[in-house]
């Protein structure tokens, strides 16, 4: 299929999906003859780049036409998406157009539902913090991709200390893998342990702090979060993940349902063995506090939009919802 179309907030990893297409397409000897990046802030860049890709390229391999954070999936004027009808379809074998977008698709788009009928849609949208299983899950997809092999453990380990960091997960695993050399034994969590950063404190960490109303813990993991200058408002959202999570677990649970699966769905969790552990955790916690801690968590998010301090604003209310 000569049409791409990536899109999702993941630069580090929509980069390298580019260069993989690049690479897998160009014939080096004629790269620089047939690959162009077009930023997508210019003017007459939607069109300029479908005339390219109906060019044949020159001398040996493919043409690769890359329209750099377009925005023609969330507006499109009626005569640039007819232009797109028209042309879409007349993309020659030999060339390929790639578009990529950090923003989320809008599916009524005229042009959006010409994308999706013409071209390959892959998304790169960052894994939410609190969805621990796709954090492990996409650690070990990396591992396997790079060549190391992890005990299940271990890759649990992993995911914890880089959260949903692609970039810094690439490069811890291309570490492990130096290590590892050609060995075939799986890596164990005490050999991560020692080569992965220490510091493995994150914002879920926060949230069992203050789950278990431990101030002294979560003022230091706060402290701790803000001089590794993780932004105020991703660890506001990872509370708000974590702590609607239990919220729903605990409704579930005061509404006496049994069936795990029925849990999950309604918590939006993945892994519907993971309620078993989910119910441990909210086993302390009244339906009343976490409605309330809910509650404060909308005050954090406000103030930090309002521009308050982030380290004040976060110990502050930290200690309320511990109290």
């Amino acid at each position: 299929m000569p049409i791409y179309l990536y899109w999702g907030e993941d630069e580090f990893a929509t980069n390298q999906a580019v260069t993989q297409l690049r690479d897998r397409l160009l014939d080096p000897a004629w790269g620089s003859f047939n690959y162009e990046k077009v930023p997508g802030d210019r003017p007459d860049a939607v069109i300029y780049s479908l005339n390219q890709a109906l060019t044949p390229p020159f001398g040996a391999g493919n043409r690769l036409v890359w329209l750099a954070e377009t925005t023609v999936c969330q507006h499109c004027p009626p005569e640039l998406a007819a232009e797109l009808d028209r042309s879409l379809a007349a993309i020659p074998e030999t060339s390929t157009l790639l578009l990529t977008t950090p923003n989320k698709l809008d599916s009524r788009l005229k042009s959006t539902k010409l994308l999706k009928k013409h071209a390959e849609v892959r998304e790169f949208s960052t894994i939410p913090p609190w969805k621990t299983e796709l954090l492990v899950k996409r650690s070990q997809q990396v591992a396997k991709e790079i060549g190391v092999k992890l005990t299940a453990s271990a890759a649990q380990l992993l995911a914890e200390a880089v959260g949903n960091d692609t970039r810094r997960l690439y490069n811890e695993v291309e570490k492990l893998k130096v290590y590892t050399g050609d060995r075939e034994k799986a890596l164990d969590t005490d050999e991560v342990a020692s080569l992965v950063s220490a510091n493995t404190q994150n914002s879920l960490q926060l949230a069992n702090a203050i789950r278990d109303r431990d101030i002294p813990l979560a003022l230091g993991l706060v402290s701790d979060l803000i001089d590794r200058n993780e932004p105020a408002l991703r660890i506001s959202a990872t509370l708000v993940g974590q702590f609607r999570t239990w919220l729903w677990v605990k409704l579930m649970v005061e509404a006496r349902e049994r069936d795990d699966r029925a849990i999950a769905a309604a918590a939006e969790v993945g892994n519907p063995k993971r309620i078993y552990f989910l119910k441990q955790e909210v086993r302390s916690l009244s339906l009343k506090r976490l409605q309330q801690m809910m509650a404060l968590l909308l005050e954090l998010e406000a103030d930090l939009k309002s521009g308050a301090d982030e380290k004040q604003a976060l110990q502050t209310k930290v200690i309320e919802m511990c109290e």
